[in-house]
């Protein structure tokens, strides 16, 4: 088992961040704007980047303005029994966030790429939070 790790310092208090990674609104301004979300325990959200099928996630914990975790349920074959976590701490007004995206199989070409998608979503969040305007799906050149 392999994991995608990633950090970032977003300055912006923490409720902000939770806020943007647990509604429509946020995820739909840092993620993608098709999906279905709900910010509660066992709801399975559900996220489209056009690939004949929706992600799937089913919020398995919610500790507001300092962790969230999804279990995948349905998505691509390599996603499925992985988990996302988003782990937050705010010192003097800077929100840190780790990502992770637990429990892969293996380091295939698809990790690699999912790799830097969890980068430019970091950096989407970073945008949305900081100034208002996130990068979704449906707006990034690959």
């Amino acid at each position: 088992m392999t994991n995608i790790e990633h950090i970032n310092y977003i300055k912006t208090p923490a409720a902000k961040v939770y806020e943007a990674l647990t509604t429509e609104k946020g995820l739909s301004e840092v993620w993608t704007r098709e999906l279905k979300v709900k910010p509660e325990i066992n709801f399975i959200n559900e996220f489209d980047f056009d690939d004949g099928y929706a992600t799937k996630m089913q919020i398995k914990h919610l500790t507001k303005n300092r962790r969230i975790e999804w279990a995948c349920v349905e998505s691509d074959p390599e996603w499925i029994g992985t988990s996302v976590i988003f782990d937050l701490t705010e010192k003097n007004g800077v929100t840190t966030v780790i990502l992770n995206h637990a429990n892969w199989k293996d380091v295939t070409e698809f990790y690699r790429w999912c790799n830097y998608n969890w980068g430019m979503f970091l950096l989407s969040l970073k945008e949305y939070c900081e100034d208002g305007k996130g990068t979704p799906f449906q707006e990034r050149k690959f």
